[in-house]
């Protein structure tokens, strides 16, 4: 079977969409599936880490918009619709779209390319049309999606259906029994998502104490690499930019800071306690809903420069590790590529 998957990265996006795109292809690949991607042309894209092959739309640079979504695809939802109708291959199965400027309007246009359509959304804010609709975040509900997608289609609601790569759940047990003995914190993991264009880390970093080991997890594409590695000198930090080992990076942490998004799930998975900064408007339902919750301490969104400089106060008043690491492996198990991947085959298998 043959699926193609429509999803972007860049400086202004993240990479939190391909990553999670990237794990269920891995996922689909073992299970037999042919894959192809297509991704825009944008500026700082992380299309060299995708191990599949890759067809680029290119960026109108004279496009402009004052949807914020819209303005970071580069260009209409028709423009791309056509784009991608010229490049998109031959007997196609699935359609898999992980991007907030597509709804309905580009789904019809590629209808008739593929049996079934898949949407991979954390906004419930527009039409859908598509047959599996995969929506990872904790407390989101059938409700969210009344009168927005079909009676037919299949959603895929909560952390059960988490996008986690199998390493993160393959360390569950090694991160339970370290948990389970760890008193203190000594041990930080910073990581701001993989651009970081407003430089919070170096934020961050003006506020803890000397008395911790950090380790600072960098993008490739992060425009403040050099500023960073710079001040770590002769400090007990560690720089690493384009970390291929951020499951071992966690397990080995006593406590994250970081930005809220897709690496909220697989903290929670390696039971991993977290301080979270929210840096997009669409972070900041979901994260409040952790916050409730117990499973992150919510310190507020990046722009916020008082709570950033109330860090160091945060973590010394953190008593209860063992507890908050145990509500957080119940919330995530790492399972959740799997169990989609399983309603992919069942979909494509049972014919309308």
């Amino acid at each position: 079977m043959n699926i193609v998957f429509r999803v972007d990265s860049s400086t202004q996006i993240g990479a939190g969409h391909v990553m999670r795109c990237i794990t269920l292809a891995n996922e689909l690949k073992q299970k037999g599936f042919s894959v192809v991607f297509i991704c825009g042309d944008l500026i700082g894209n992380l299309i060299s880490i995708i191990k599949f092959p890759v067809f680029r739309l290119p960026k109108n640079n004279n496009f402009h918009s004052d949807n914020l979504y819209l303005n970071s695809l580069g260009s209409s939802q028709e423009q791309d619709a056509k784009q991608s109708i010229k490049v998109i291959p031959k007997n196609i199965d699935l359609i898999v779209i992980d991007n907030y400027a597509l709804d309905d309007i580009w789904h019809q246009k590629l209808r008739k390319f593929a049996q079934k359509i898949m949407v991979i959304d954390d906004l419930a804010d527009k039409q859908f049309d598509c047959d599996i609709l995969l929506n990872q975040n904790l407390g989101i509900q059938k409700n969210n999606y009344k009168n927005k997608v079909s009676e037919s289609c299949k959603l895929l609601l909560g952390c059960d259906y988490a996008l986690l790569r199998k390493e993160f759940s393959e360390l569950r047990e090694k991160a339970f029994i370290k948990r389970k003995n760890t008193k203190t914190i000594k041990n930080i993991l910073i990581s701001m998502g993989g651009s970081d264009v407003k430089n919070i880390t170096y934020e961050i970093l003006q506020h803890l104490g000397d008395e911790y080991n950090i380790v600072v997890v960098l993008g490739k594409e992060s425009p403040h690499n050099n500023l960073i590695i710079n001040y770590a000198e002769n400090k007990n930090i560690e720089v690493i930019v384009n970390a291929n080992n951020m499951a071992e990076l966690m397990l080995n942490a006593d406590l994250s800071i970081g930005a809220s998004g897709s690496t909220n799930w697989e903290r929670l998975c390696l039971g991993l306690p977290s301080l979270v900064l929210t840096i997009a408007e669409n972070q900041k339902v979901f994260s409040k809903n952790l916050d409730k919750l117990g499973l992150i301490r919510l310190v507020g969104d990046y722009s916020d420069k008082n709570s950033i400089g109330r860090i160091n106060e945060k973590i010394s008043l953190i008593t209860d590790l063992s507890n908050w690491s145990n509500r957080c492996f119940n919330s995530c198990n790492g399972e959740g590529v799997i169990k989609v991947a399983e309603v992919i085959i069942t979909s494509l298998t049972i014919k309308d």
